[in-house]
């Protein structure tokens, strides 16, 4: 069973997040300072963190800072403040999702989930440190540090972007459905809308990819199921 650590100084929060984790499979705890939490995952790891930031003492980047410092867990920042330089800011320490109180369950639930599965199926990642790259035909993807190369340069993705090459990476080339795209990325559930703007989003990808490298198409399209690196 995962075990997932709920680190919140609103018990109330907290623990209402740890009802719907353990109501569904998961092992969770809660936690009300980030101090706690430290010593907590010192103790015996957690498979997934989610973390509020305006805490009292250790504030939730401080919190993340340390445990980005010993360990690659995913991190999920949950919390009130939804200004775009916070979340800049949650992503640089080492996030890997940021949601915004006053939050969906389920889709909480989902997004959690889609970390999960994300951090289960990266065994063939290249281990750089405490750093997870994934690497296929000139890319070179660092989830830790959300840094992104083809052949070596740069590529500028957004968040959804960066997401989807990721999850095509760890599919190391075998088709991905569109709707399991949307759900780890997105982390909500599909709908009739899903397959566009997972095919926007990967029609932006591809223009970037090509931009370094027109030689080839990156990311192909599996007729009636989905996409797959080329």
């Amino acid at each position: 069973m995962k075990r997932v650590a709920v680190c919140d100084d609103e018990a109330a929060i907290a623990d209402l997040v740890v009802q719907l984790f353990a109501g569904n499979g998961l092992e969770a705890h809660a936690f009300y300072a980030g101090a706690d939490l430290l010593a907590a995952a010192e103790q015996e790891p957690f498979d997934l963190v989610l973390l509020d930031i305006m805490m009292p003492g250790m504030d939730g980047f401080s919190c993340c800072r340390e445990l980005r410092r010993k360990s690659s867990v995913p991190i999920i920042f949950l919390t009130a403040k939804d200004e775009e330089i916070d979340k800049v800011v949650g992503f640089e320490l080492g996030a890997d999702d940021y949601v915004v109180k006053p939050f969906k369950p389920r889709e909480l639930l989902a997004r959690a989930r889609a970390r999960l599965r994300r951090t289960a199926g990266s065994d063939g990642a290249r281990r750089t440190g405490e750093r997870s790259v994934l690497e296929a035909l000139g890319i070179a993807l660092d989830e830790d540090l959300y840094v992104t190369t083809l052949h070596g340069e740069a590529l500028t993705l957004t968040p959804k972007e960066f997401a989807i090459l990721a999850c095509l990476l760890r599919a190391a080339g075998r088709p991905v459905a569109s709707r399991d795209l949307f759900e780890e990325v997105w982390g909500e559930e599909p709908n009739v809308q899903s397959n566009n703007t997972v095919m926007v989003h990967i029609r932006h990808l591809r223009k970037k990819l090509s931009d370094i490298d027109s030689s080839r198409e990156f990311v192909e399209t599996v007729w009636g199921v989905g996409y797959k690196l080329g």
